[in-house]
């Protein structure tokens, strides 16, 4: 039996199992409601609204404290015997790497498609409502996180809701915690195993075959695919073995190596094109508030927008603090302006960068993809910008390879961190989840298992509703902690001590 049927015939069963399942869930976490011509996800509508609170509640801290931001990443007010394992920049980078890739480059593709141009203008806007959620959870991600003996640290959702909520809420408030916790770890180890590996490497190893030659090229065989999955796992596996160390060594200098090529790519595009710039741009807003061709009009691009934004930066699922919490820093809220920045990065830059490029460039297949939605997004990115660079399709390919390969290692740690907190922190433990986390980057070249991926989106997203609601009752603490971190910031600025004697440390544990 050949290989190409044995995959075939895996798949197969995977879905005949799995389908009524990926069907069900997906059904209750992305219903939608009609409205005004269109479907809204109810889930989007969570999301956008825990966005829109948190900036209120935190008095428009996305804009009023990104400076400040700034100069954390920098590392202007480092302290150098905090316990963590990386700095603020390492930090951001690794988090990151978890959500800049194919979203970014397909997922704006199909936006601009399905929702027009206008859909750009509703995507910066959730990108900016998510810096506050991000900042919400990242604070408290730091704040709850452990610290071990052997200065390792664990972090996220399943520390800071039991944690936190016992904190609020006394031995009622641990109970409940505990049982989010453990659901949130479930669905943050099943999305790792399968959305943030597995299809990652599906995905690029696909865009490898459609630059060689397609199936009849030199990767196109099973023997190619399996080459391709091998060599994926072998270097996720070495990376792995490191810890978060290892992987922000990687990710601080691959994200900002491809992002800065990527978006080179577009200013390249855009200044070409220069002249079309100004009706580019009227053309997004005019789309906003007044779109041609859009199922729902404006709540329909609105939608659209707020959807690819929401599926893209990832504020509120709970999956960024897991690497932030690694920081080194005694002030909680440090990181979290820290990651205020990344939906910014990832949303309102990348995405926006992708979006004009298409809408500039204007590619024959972005016209086609508005009237028949079978074209592919990567496809139509691509040929924007074939329109200038004819062989940037290779460089695409290399930096969705790279893209794909850094948000593996980072849901690698991820899926590490909710194995260990279910399973125990044990030598046999870890090499056990390792293992079985490059065996998957192997099946993910072979295997489609899309039904899976389904499952594992469904599941991911459930992961939300449970995290907003604990930021909700633990926004307080975050007050707290951001007024602290500002006192720690006007002292250092009038030359004084650090004001850390009333600061609670870190628990460590064993």
């Amino acid at each position: 039996m050949s290989l190409e049927s044995i995959t075939e015939n895996v798949d197969e069963a995977v879905s005949g199992f799995f389908e009524p399942i990926a069907e069900w869930l997906g059904k209750i976490v992305f219903y939608a409601v009609p409205v005004g011509g269109t479907d809204l996800p109810l889930i989007v509508a969570w999301l956008v609204v825990a966005g829109l609170v948190f900036t209120g509640w935190f008095g428009f801290v996305q804009v009023r404290k990104f400076r400040l931001a700034i100069d954390v990443v920098r590392g202007k007010y480092d302290d150098k015997d905090s316990a963590g394992e990386v700095n603020h920049f390492q930090a951001l980078t690794a988090a990151v790497s978890g959500t800049v890739g194919l979203g970014n480059i397909a997922g704006v593709a199909v936006a601009v498609s399905i929702g027009g141009a206008g859909a750009t203008f509703w995507m910066i806007l959730c990108g900016l409502l998510g810096m506050a959620t991000k900042f919400v959870e990242v604070t408290l991600g730091v704040k709850y996180r452990e610290v071990h003996a052997d200065g390792t640290v664990s972090g996220g959702p399943m520390h800071y809701l039991p944690k936190g909520l016992a904190e609020r809420f006394g031995k009622n408030g641990k109970a409940f915690g505990k049982v989010l916790a453990v659901l949130a770890s479930i669905m943050i180890l099943f999305f790792g195993l399968f959305g943030g590996n597995l299809f990652q490497v599906n995905q690029s190893y696909a865009q490898l075959v459609s630059v060689t030659g397609g199936e009849d090229g030199a990767m196109g065989s099973s023997a190619g695919a399996l080459f391709f999955g091998i060599l994926v796992a072998a270097l996720v596996g070495i990376v792995l073995l490191g810890g978060i160390r290892s992987i922000a060594s990687v990710t601080s200098r691959l994200i900002p190596a491809m992002a800065g090529i990527y978006i080179v790519a577009c200013l390249v595009v855009i200044l070409v094109n220069v002249t079309a710039v100004p009706a580019a741009i009227g053309t997004i807003i005019e789309g906003a508030f007044n779109p041609e061709g859009v199922a729902g009009g404006v709540l329909g691009a609105l939608i659209i927008g707020f959807k690819r934004a929401a599926f893209s930066n990832e504020a509120g699922l709970g999956s960024a603090p897991i690497a932030h919490s690694a920081v080194k820093t005694k002030h909680p809220a440090s990181e979290g302006l820290v990651a205020l920045l990344e939906p910014f990065i990832d949303t309102v830059v990348i995405c926006t960068m992708t979006a004009l490029t298409i809408v500039i460039a204007n590619p024959a297949s972005w016209g086609e993809a508005r009237t028949d939605e079978s074209i592919g997004g990567v496809t139509i990115t691509s040929d924007a910008f074939e329109t200038v660079l004819p062989w940037f399709p290779y460089v695409l390919t290399v930096a969705v390879i790279l893209f794909a390969f850094s948000t593996v290692l980072t849901w690698g740690y991820y899926g590490l961190k909710a194995w260990t907190y279910l399973f125990g922190r044990s030598r046999i433990s870890e090499i056990v989840y390792k293992s079985l986390y490059t065996l998957f980057a192997v099946a993910g070249s072979l295997l489609t298992l899309q039904t899976l991926i389904d499952l594992a989106d469904a599941v991911l997203f459930s992961l939300a509703v449970i995290n907003i609601i604990g930021l909700y009752f633990l926004a307080p603490i975050v007050k707290r902690e951001l007024n602290t971190f500002l006192e720690y910031v006007r002292t250092r600025k009038d030359g004084g001590t650090d004001g850390d004697k009333d600061e609670e440390p870190v628990k460590a544990t064993v």
